[in-house]
């Protein structure tokens, strides 16, 4: 009996890709507001590493945690928590949502 090699099949997407759109709701300004962190639509092959290498390179900040959920919609949303010396509030007027 001759042994399969099994490899995992590593998906590369482009920083450009993963990050869909910003969430606009109130849950998600009271989140900017009170703990520096940005809810996200992200592309539902992207993994936390990923996310995180996307934020850092589209916003040119620092990431602390990533958290991550499928939504009934299923599209995948992500709750990025940025390190204490940057602003959700700056990055969210920059994109126009506050």
């Amino acid at each position: 009996m001759s042994e399969s090699v099994y490899r995992k099949k590593v998906e590369t997407l482009r920083s450009s890709e993963i990050i869909i759109r910003a969430v606009v709701s109130e849950k998600a300004i009271d989140l900017i507001r009170r703990g520096n962190k940005l809810t996200l639509i992200v592309d539902r092959r992207a993994n936390k590493s990923m996310i995180k290498r996307a934020v850092e390179e589209a916003f040119d900040v620092r990431v602390e945690k990533v958290w991550t959920a499928i939504t009934p919609q299923g599209e995948k949303k992500a709750i990025v928590k940025l390190k204490p010396e940057y602003s959700a509030i700056d990055i969210a007027s920059s994109l126009g949502i506050i």
